[in-house]
């Protein structure tokens, strides 16, 4: 065998084919000292066209993209038009990829800026809220009985239970439940019922756990007790005004209608974080929200707001069948949808706090948000990152900036009308979550916060097999009750 200087210092020639080619061993990354460290093999010449002599050594890499041209290199000179043509063939080679990698970034930023525009223009405007609020629908003669599961004294829970006690529904039951008699909400029902003696409240206290799913369980024990042949479940940091109840349960009316539910608007209980919190709500959450329904769906269910006949729920297997599934909001809507019943989106949109006070919180709550989208829709979560507009418009401009001046005109002006319109479309969107000039204002600055950090969380979000809500942890593969197609 030939030592490596040898090896080095001569071309090998393969006899068949007559001639003689430049194989020196730096052409392909060998070095003599790692030839000899490793040890050296040679492998017999092949017939012309097949193999040539080669000499090789364990842990020689080349990158992925250059072995086309090391198998075409084998038996070109290392000079002359042969040479040069693979030369260039290795230059337009990495000018494709690097065009194609920029139109690929082109076309997300283009799609991004798409999606916020039509977000924009999916959002009702101030005056359109105030006509939701100003609509009274009759009332139905049909009897309704309002779930309201309880945890903890939360800021501001009287006040918001206060507002369903001040309904002009003339027949309805108020069932707050707790699972353990030192909850410091029951000393908030009792307020109620003091405040509001001519109202059905009862307060229900039961520890019973049925399932993964402690809220669950609680709507468990809750239905237990009701009475009418409507149900409204809604969650306790939720304001309403006083003609809810009537525009909610009207649908219903309808028996195709299966499911009645509402979006809410965000407002901030306390500082900074808060105010990004509602942010995430305002004008992510509800304008993407929107954006489905415009375009069809009707695959969702939300906590805020769930109306239903009591037949339906009996129709679905009750809340039993969601004792261990995350996302049961959604879920209780799932199963009347499988069953051939509609979800309607009504024009009611509630309040709600949001309270997280520091960075740690509001993290844990988001970030809980996004695995429960990605347990229901593992799909839809991968392309989530095309709605976080802001890291989109930054991208933009960085590569407008970056391709100016080398050629790429298209390209150039492509993204920089991509950066222009999503930041105008972003602008929009914020315009009409705020509803208010001050709080537009106010919180401008926190609209690129509040993309980035979504984005992140997004990314966090893809990972973890569990989330932790009031304590209890559960996990984010749901348990769908038989007959429904979830999964």
């Amino acid at each position: 065998m030939p030592n490596a200087a040898s090896t080095r210092r001569n071309p090998v020639v393969d006899t068949r084919c007559g001639t003689a080619y430049a194989s020196h061993c730096y052409n392909y990354g060998f070095a003599a000292s790692s030839f000899r460290r490793a040890g050296g093999a040679h492998f017999p010449a092949g017939t012309c066209g097949t193999r040539h002599a080669l000499v090789f050594y364990e842990g020689a890499t080349t990158r992925a993209s250059q072995h086309l041209f090391i198998a075409v290199d084998r038996g070109v000179p290392r000079a002359g038009p042969l040479r040069a043509a693979i030369g260039g063939a290795r230059t337009v080679n990495a000018a494709v990829a690097s065009a194609l990698s920029d139109w690929m970034l082109v076309m997300l930023a283009c799609i991004a800026a798409g999606y916020a525009l039509a977000a924009a223009l999916a959002m009702p405007s101030a005056r359109a809220f105030s006509r939701a609020r100003a609509a009274r629908p009759p009332a139905s003669p049909l009897g309704v009985s309002v779930l309201k599961p309880l945890c903890g004294a939360e800021p501001r829970l009287f006040e918001n239970l206060a507002t369903f006690c001040e309904q002009r529904h003339p027949c309805y039951q108020l069932l707050f439940g707790v699972s353990s008699p030192n909850d410091a909400a029951i000393g908030v029902v009792r307020r109620l019922q003091a405040v509001y003696p001519g109202r059905d409240i009862e307060l229900v206290v039961d520890s019973r756990v049925h399932g993964k799913n402690l809220k669950v369980s609680n709507l468990i024990n809750l239905a237990a007790r009701a009475k009418h042949p409507l149900i409204v479940v809604a969650d306790s940091d939720i304001a309403v005004e006083p003609g809810y109840l009537e525009a909610v349960t009207a649908p219903l009316d309808d028996p195709e209608v299966g499911i009645v539910t509402c979006l809410y608007h965000a407002e901030s209980v306390g500082g900074f974080w808060t105010r990004v919190g509602a942010l995430f709500v305002n004008e992510w959450f509800a304008p993407s929200v929107r954006l489905a329904h415009a375009g069809g769906s009707r695959r969702f269910g939300f906590g805020a707001t769930l109306a239903l006949r009591a037949t339906t729920l009996e129709l679905t297997g009750g809340f039993a069948a969601l004792k261990d599934c995350l996302a049961d909001d959604y879920w209780l809507a799932e199963h009347a949808r499988v069953r051939g019943l509609e979800t309607v989106l009504s024009e009611v949109v509630v309040a709600t706090d949001v309270i997280e006070p520091d960075f740690a919180s509001l993290w844990r709550r988001e970030t809980r948000w996004l695995r429960t989208i990605r347990s229901i829709n593992p799909a839809g979560f991968a392309f989530l990152f095309v709605t976080f507009t802001m890291p989109w418009v930054v991208l933009a401009a960085l590569l407008a900036y970056g391709l100016a001046g080398h050629g790429a005109p298209v390209r150039v002006a492509v993204l920089a009308a991509a950066a222009v319109l999503g930041l105008l479309a972003r602008l929009a969107v914020h315009a009409r979550g705020a509803r208010h000039i001050s709080t537009f204002w106010r919180d401008l600055p926190l609209v690129p916060l509040r993309d980035g950090l979504l984005a992140l969380q997004w990314l966090a979000a893809a990972f973890g097999s569990h989330v932790t809500w009031r304590g209890a942890r559960v996990p984010i593969v749901a348990r769908v009750a038989e007959g429904s197609d979830g999964s």
